[in-house]
């Protein structure tokens, strides 16, 4: 090596073993950060669910009155 320097590695093989070994507290708060957020996406996607299932009642609701009435009262829209 030039200027009679040795090369070493930035990462020694234990410092490896340290951060990619899994301890059970280590997986424990992954485990527990991964279900936190995704509670949150459940939580968005039961509203949205329930917000579209309404709207869609409503929206049928509506259209199956007007049909009714209509056909109750055929000459409605053309009474002047």
């Amino acid at each position: 090596m030039p200027g009679g320097r040795e090369s070493r590695p930035f990462y020694t093989a234990e410092m490896i073993r340290t951060l990619f070994v899994s301890s059970p507290a280590r997986v424990m708060v992954l485990c527990l950060l991964v279900i936190v957020c995704l509670s949150g996406c459940a939580v968005v996607a039961v509203a949205d669910l329930a917000v579209t299932t309404v709207s869609t009642v409503v929206s049928t609701g509506v259209k199956a009155t007007g049909a009714v009435i209509d056909a109750v009262i055929p000459d409605s829209s053309s009474k002047k």
